[in-house]
């Protein structure tokens, strides 16, 4: 057996889909077997997940046996050579179809229980499946992507025969299958648990799934519309900023940044990207000028940082693309210390802080002070700095977390590095900017 079961399918398939994190991502599953599988990779990618519903077209006398596939948006596809050796009639043909669409649109309705369909334009479109065996609603899957107006289709599946692989790399931009056994009979054997999913289940999994993302994400509206220098006043100085407002944004996120680690910086950049892909607005704050931070000590002020970062802040909030959103802190370097110290005074009303590779334990008198969740990221080898975030970590009294990247240094500079540690900020964000509003419990 190659899987355990379509969880343990889906998990293995997310580590080969890795690379797509830092894209603007959907993940659909083919229910119903896809969409288990469909979650796990959802879940690692922190993407919205949706199911794309397609029907095999039967044999009216020979039902085991497809003659092609429908998909929602009028998409169809006909294996001409089937229906002419069958001796298939249109007749024939216009009835298994027109029974079939009924039910997918029955089906499409009872999985997303009245939730809108996630919009696919512009987007990389990750269709999965638990298997191929003969390949027609894979393809019709990606077709209805493509209709839909997604801009980069990637076929995801654990197992496929081996002779239909070069007929899917006609439809899919990429195609990722992790087994492709010359012996393939059925999907099935291939999985030491193929129980069958129901339609209840494909139900639940999209809702829980969907529970777990803010709307602006689960609508697919996450495509920076704004990006432009800012200038901040903070006291009487002006500081230098970068501002990137998605449609639809769900919250922003401050980059407290200082020591040199400026919003020029590409590691900043591709960090407020991730961040900005998933709904959040940002905004790159330099909380030194350039002559400022020629002098060494003013890089080590926590006290004078976390004053600018907190006055930026209350200027910032007054902005009518803030929206009265929330508003996070992420710093880097010893702008983490000055996102920490300025989380803590009483009036902040900061909903989460992260600190990137950053010296939190440069704040440690104020720490007992920070109510808000606290995420701590350090790569495993910057064993110093993962000594002192340790130490800072103790101190902190609310909800905190200290997520340790493996194999990196202090900067992620290494293979995957600082992808893993932005896709730890933006789940931390996520969870704590723009929570799911739960339903009220009927009584």
């Amino acid at each position: 057996m190659a899987f355990a079961d379509r969880i343990d399918a889906g998990r293995r398939l997310a580590d080969r889909l890795r690379h797509l994190r830092s894209e603007n991502v959907v993940v659909v599953g083919l229910p119903r077997g896809g969409v288990p599988v469909a979650a796990e990779v959802a879940r690692a990618l922190g993407a919205p997940l949706d199911v794309i519903v397609v029907r095999r077209l039967r044999l009216p006398f020979q039902p085991e046996l497809g003659m092609g596939a429908i998909g929602q948006d009028g998409v169809r596809i006909i294996n001409e050579e089937i229906v002419r050796v069958a001796a298939v009639s249109a007749n024939e043909l216009a009835a298994v179809e027109a029974r079939e669409r009924v039910e997918l649109e029955r089906r499409a309705r009872r999985y997303r229980g009245g939730r809108a369909r996630l919009p696919l334009r512009g987007r990389t479109v990750i269709v999965v499946d638990d298997g191929v065996a003969t390949g027609s609603t894979a393809r019709a899957a990606c077709q209805v992507v493509r209709a839909q107006g997604g801009a980069r289709v990637v076929l995801a599946i654990p197992v496929a025969s081996p002779h239909r692989i070069a007929m899917l790399e006609q439809d899919a931009d990429e195609l990722v299958c992790l087994q492709t056994p010359a012996t393939f009979a059925a999907i099935g054997q291939w999985y030491a648990d193929f129980a069958p999913v129901s339609d209840g289940a494909v139900a639940d999994c999209l809702r829980q799934t969907t529970e777990r993302v803010p709307s602006a994400r689960a609508t697919g509206v996450v495509l920076p519309t704004r990006e432009e220098e800012v200038e901040v006043r903070a006291g009487r100085i002006r500081l230098a900023g970068r501002l990137t407002v998605p449609e639809g944004a769900c919250g922003f996120v401050v980059l407290a940044l200082a020591g040199g680690s400026s919003r020029h910086s590409p590691r900043n950049r591709f960090i407020a990207t991730v961040l900005n892909r998933s709904g959040l607005g940002t905004v790159l704050l330099d909380l030194l000028t350039v002559q400022e931070e020629v002098d060494r000590s003013n890089v080590f002020d926590i006290e004078l940082l976390a004053r600018r970062l907190a006055g930026a802040t209350g200027v910032m909030r007054e902005r009518p693309e803030m929206g009265g959103l929330p508003i996070g802190y992420l710093g880097t370097e010893t702008g983490a210390a000055a996102a920490l110290w300025a989380a803590a005074e009483p009036d902040a009303d900061v909903p989460a802080v992260v600190s990137c590779g950053g010296r939190p334990d440069l704040a440690i008198p104020r720490l007992t002070g920070v109510t808000a969740p606290v995420l701590l990221i350090v790569g495993d080898l910057d064993q110093v700095v993962l000594t002192l975030n340790r130490q800072a970590q103790a101190r902190l009294r609310g909800e905190n977390r200290l997520a340790v990247v493996p194999d990196a240094t202090h900067l992620f500079e290494e293979p995957g590095a600082l992808e893993a540690a932005a896709g730890f900020a933006r789940e931390w964000f996520i969870d704590h900017l723009a929570p799911i509003p739960q339903p009220a419990r009927e009584t």
